[in-house]
């Protein structure tokens, strides 16, 4: 066994050393500490920062009655066409769901020094309908949730369950609301009654499906309370 592993990671140093690994984002080759991106590109990355805000730009896209938002955390913006958009588009399409992980491993390191995470129960990542999520392999948003409890150690719930709907690509902000309505459910409200419940999603665009979950979340668990994490957050709905 020992061998194997000697072996295995021979292989690994002759392939970086033929192929070395490069920023996703520009293409440079990485140097050591670096890991996806490199530095010049971790600092240029379009910081969004509303978890600093007491009324962000989440907060007014999910803005509802009856649907109180605590709390509201994006890492980048995304900008369509960008590189930063492009990790979203690798990671959500081209079966690279490290590409997720990563970033929220490093967003949570960040928010929790930040004390983000003080009072949060539990993590809930938006479902995907089960054929989805078997033609694609994997649900990024969960994967994103996983980075984050890396992180903070909070529990992930596989509580919310999602409808068969068409696809948000596309639509507009009134299609979009139409197309999720009523499309995610709470399989066990229980766990959620007096729980600080962070949702968690890849991108928020008009936040149709973010407030879809929390609408079922409050109405399932009245008693629940709600904050909202994405990776990424479109600036133009």
């Amino acid at each position: 066994m020992q061998f194997i592993g000697l072996f295995r990671n021979l292989i690994s140093t002759l392939g970086d050393a033929v192929f070395p690994p490069v920023c996703e984002c520009c293409g440079r080759a990485l140097v050591d500490g670096e890991v996806l991106l490199c530095l010049h590109c971790l600092h240029d990355m379009p910081r969004t920062f509303y978890h600093r805000d007491a009324f962000s730009e989440i907060h007014k896209r999910l803005a509802a009655p009856g649907i109180p938002i605590a709390r509201t955390a994006s890492l980048f913006h995304y900008i369509k066409e960008s590189p930063y958009a492009h990790l979203i588009q690798l990671a959500k399409y081209n079966n690279r769901p490290s590409i997720n992980r990563f970033l929220a491993r490093l967003f949570a390191s960040e928010l929790q020094s930040e004390m983000f995470f003080d009072g949060i129960d539990i993590l809930l990542p938006i479902p995907l309908h089960w054929r989805k999520q078997w033609k694609r392999g994997y649900n990024q948003s969960e994967v994103i949730a996983m980075g984050i409890s890396d992180i903070t150690g909070i529990k992930i719930a596989d509580n919310l369950k999602a409808l068969p709907h068409s696809t948000q690509t596309r639509k507009n902000a009134i299609e979009r609301a139409a197309n999720m309505q009523g499309k995610i459910k709470v399989t066990h409200p229980e766990e959620l009654e007096n729980r600080h419940c962070l949702i968690i999603d890849d991108v928020i665009t008009t936040g149709a499906t973010i407030l879809s979950a929390a609408k079922a979340i409050l109405s399932a668990a009245p008693s629940a309370s709600i904050s909202v994490l994405t990776l990424a957050a479109s600036k133009h709905q």
